[in-house]
């Protein structure tokens, strides 16, 4: 019988610790890094230190099968990412090749894996600019990184950061900046042994092309409606070491839509990672404009009001009644007018009634002499306190104008 040390039986309770399995569990920050490492986009993650960035990591690296390279980029010059001179033979023939470092050899050689680059507040403006390179054309020397690999980073806000800098804008340009933050039931059940099990989006092949027309459509619109986005340097330097719209980040954000929606991702995702591209404003402003991509069409709602599905948010809804009524008043014609009215107790009848003021009353100012009022408008007169005789629904919605 072999001999137990005390380390021996240490490194079994330690064993027995680290023994851990992971369960499907909706984790929105989770899923938003999933699918921005499919898209092969840089991400960066924001948090306190001891938040779990670097276990995430760990733990993303395990369930998708990638080999992982932790690089501390703060304790690294910048020779060691732009690489090392190496005179050859005959340096005026040959030139002198710019040598990687061994990890990047191990990756190439790999041909896939998972780069965390940690600690990346606390890294000097010089090893930053080295960093840029790396980051935007996964080249470190003369050696190109293979597509296989995956960059993902990890920095703490410079107030909690040893020695902390601001991440230069060039370099920040080139990431997704994710918040990190912790989910105390998350904790509790990881702790307790079972971690949310991170998975690649399952992207659905025969939606790619749609997914890629409705990206370029959303970014595309928007820019076109407000070309002063497309480039927006911010005045404070502590944002510039965030995300901030370039030509650049919207094209990672068109990337980001295409690959969300072919996963079918949720709009909380969605908005995690537009945000973290191009930062809050202009991701709220993209995000609003989605919304209202996938309104429907008024001039499909008005052939069959009866089967009209309405959107279940109350301002997508409003948005969706006035885009009916201004389809009415575009062309005015009587069947189109009943219908409206008709769209109207649909929409009584499957939300709340308190949106149909505004509409109702426009849409009877619209009501020509000889049109007869619908029945439909007995259904809404108790909601919007609309009168039985079509004429005093008129006058009123014309003093209501005025």
């Amino acid at each position: 019988m072999p001999a137990y040390t005390q380390l021996d039986v240490s490194a079994q309770l330690i064993a027995l610790l680290a023994d851990t399995e992971t369960e499907p569990r909706p984790d929105i920050q989770l899923e938003a890094l999933t699918v921005a490492v499919a898209a092969d986009l840089p991400v960066l993650l924001w948090g306190e230190p001891g938040i779990g960035k670097t276990a995430a990591l760990t733990q993303l690296a395990a369930a998708l099968d990638l080999p992982l390279t932790t690089v501390i980029a703060s304790v690294h010059e910048p020779s060691d990412f732009s690489g090392l001179p190496i005179v050859g033979d005959d340096p005026a023939e040959q030139g002198v090749p710019m040598a990687p470092p061994d990890w990047a050899v191990r990756l190439v050689r790999a041909g896939r894996g998972l780069l965390f680059l940690d600690e990346l507040s606390t890294a000097p403006p010089a090893v930053q600019a080295a960093l840029l390179r790396l980051v935007l054309e996964r080249r470190i020397g003369a050696l190109q990184l293979p597509p296989g690999v995956r960059i993902v980073a990890a920095a703490n806000p410079r107030a909690s950061a040893a020695d902390g800098w601001e991440l230069s804008p060039p370099l920040a340009n080139r990431f997704v900046h994710l918040q990190w933050t912790h989910d105390h039931e998350v904790v509790v059940r990881g702790l307790g042994g079972t971690w949310p099990r991170a998975t690649l989006p399952q992207l659905r092949p025969d939606g790619l092309s749609d997914a890629v027309a409705f990206a370029r459509r959303a970014v595309c619109g928007l820019l076109a409606a407000r070309p002063g986005l497309v480039h927006q340097l911010p005045k404070d330097e502590s944002r510039r070491g965030g995300p901030w719209p370039s030509p650049r980040s919207w094209e990672m954000t068109l990337r980001l839509i295409a690959f969300a929606t072919a996963a079918g991702s949720s709009r909380e995702v969605l908005s995690l990672l537009v945000r973290g591209t191009v930062g809050d404003g202009p991701g709220l402003e993209l995000l609003a404009s989605l919304d209202r991509l996938d309104l429907p069409d008024p001039e499909d709602l008005l052939p069959d009001p009866g089967g009209a599905v309405l959107p279940q948010r109350g301002d997508l809804r409003q948005a969706v009644l006035d885009g009916v009524v201004a389809a009415v008043r575009n062309r005015p014609e009587k069947d189109r007018w009943d219908a409206a009215w008709a769209l109207l107790v649909r929409a009584m009848e499957t939300g709340a009634p308190d949106l149909l003021v505004v509409p109702a009353t426009s849409l009877a100012a619209l009501r020509r002499p000889d049109w007869e009022v619908p029945a439909s408008i007995e259904r809404l007169s108790g909601a919007v306190a609309l009168s039985r005789r079509a004429d005093q629904a008129g006058a009123r919605a014309k003093v209501a104008v005025r």
